[in-house]
């Protein structure tokens, strides 16, 4: 296959499916391949679920835009869907996570505007990953993805992942805050996990509170049943005040969006934010399909399951070895010695095992299978794994 016009900002790997089942992909030889990436974290139900294509052709077929100029049915079912899982207020819908958090973003500022502030600061982690647009690259903590943008860089304060005793002292250095935007579970900056967990989010927001700042949570990655919750605050007791999220809300379908309630409610109005191909009639019914798959079925808890039995079977393998495991729900990392070369394990996993993985903080094996895989393919990925990893040690 010819990338001859593509521009050149992937590094694909050397191989291309054709079409894709459940937890498998397939080559045009029809080479099965164990998928434990789903995307990124974006076929959440697997590949080609039989609910959402059904939802996908049915609406393809009746009417696929007409634009925001006019009342979308679909959306205002979605939206209503997805505000009821989230315990938000209301919603817009973009086309991707990044676009949600450039309007996450946004609201923020306006927040701060309309408090008087001139040039407002928003508190994000060090190893985040918010998105490719302007604003939200530059609340991301990559160096290489930022290089060459001059990003926004006075507009966002850095602060390590999980210390709040960090986002106080913020509070005390700086006049400017208006909101602090952090991830639940990193995933492009090594599925980290605060040290207290969850509760990291509830310590957050009582900070927040404290300033009148607002709580926002990027769950573009962890939210549409990922962690095992439908999304990954909802393990704690805390709620933010703005939400966006992404990936599996289509299940392969681009869509994006990004939620409020309380004091973040109300602040965009007629004209102050949009998109042409937001919230689409087809976009809205696959989101309303997804939902209500996730909504009515054990799909979660099984996330939940499967999950703890791929973290299990990976440290009983090699725990002796400081090999360990991380994450929640089918979002699971697994730590590798930091002095072990992960710079083939992908590309072997691949050649070898018919397993597709990912490695991010350059030592952690990033999983992300399918929320309804079975026991069986679970025993497969760790069984895999175990043949890939067993020479290293």
């Amino acid at each position: 296959m010819s990338a001859t016009y593509l521009m050149p900002t992937y590094l694909r790997q050397p191989i291309s499916f054709t079409r894709g089942s459940g937890s498998w992909l397939y080559t045009r030889d029809e080479t099965p391949y164990l998928d434990a990436l789903t995307g990124i974290a974006v076929c959440g139900l697997g590949h080609c679920h039989p609910q959402v294509t059904d939802a996908i052709q049915q609406q393809a077929a009746t009417l696929v835009h007409t634009s925001n100029l006019f009342g979308i049915d679909w959306q205002e079912r979605a939206g209503e869907a997805l505000c009821n899982a989230a315990q938000m207020d209301s919603v817009f819908f973009a086309n991707s996570g990044a676009e949600a958090n450039e309007a996450a973003l946004k609201l923020a500022r306006l927040y701060a505007h309309q408090q008087g502030f001139k040039r407002p600061k928003v508190i994000v982690m060090e190893q985040s990953f918010h998105g490719r647009t302007l604003l939200s690259l530059s609340a991301t903590a990559n160096p290489k993805a930022r290089e060459g943008f001059y990003t926004l860089d006075d507009d966002f304060i850095r602060v390590p992942f999980g210390d709040i005793a960090a986002i106080e002292q913020a509070a005390h250095d700086y006049e400017d805050i208006c909101a602090v935007f952090v991830e639940p579970i990193q995933g492009e900056g090594g599925l980290n996990t605060a040290s207290n967990g969850f509760s990291y989010l509830e310590q957050i927001q009582a900070v927040c509170n404290t300033h009148n700042w607002l709580f926002m949570l990027d769950e573009v990655q962890t939210g549409n049943g990922r962690t095992g919750k439908y999304f990954a605050y909802q393990h704690s007791s805390a709620r933010p005040d703005v939400l966006t999220t992404a990936k599996g809300l289509g299940n392969g379908f681009p869509v994006g969006a990004c939620m409020v309630r309380g004091r973040a409610n109300g602040l965009f109005g007629a004209g102050s934010h949009g998109s042409t191909y937001g919230g689409t009639p087809l976009a809205s019914r696959v989101v309303h399909s997804v939902y209500d798959v996730l909504a009515n079925s054990d799909i979660m808890k099984n996330a939940v399951t499967e999950g703890q039995f791929i973290r299990d079977g990976m440290v009983d393998a090699f725990g002796e070895y400081g090999v360990s495991s991380r994450g929640a729900g089918m979002m699971i990392g697994i730590a590798l010695p930091e002095d072990m070369d992960c710079s083939n394990l992908v590309d072997r996993a691949r050649d070898e095992q018919k397993l597709i993985i990912n490695v991010t903080g350059a030592h952690v094996i990033r999983l992300l299978p399918p929320l309804n895989m079975s026991r069986d393919e679970s025993s497969q990925v760790v069984e895999r794994l175990v043949n890939l990893l067993k020479p290293s040690f």
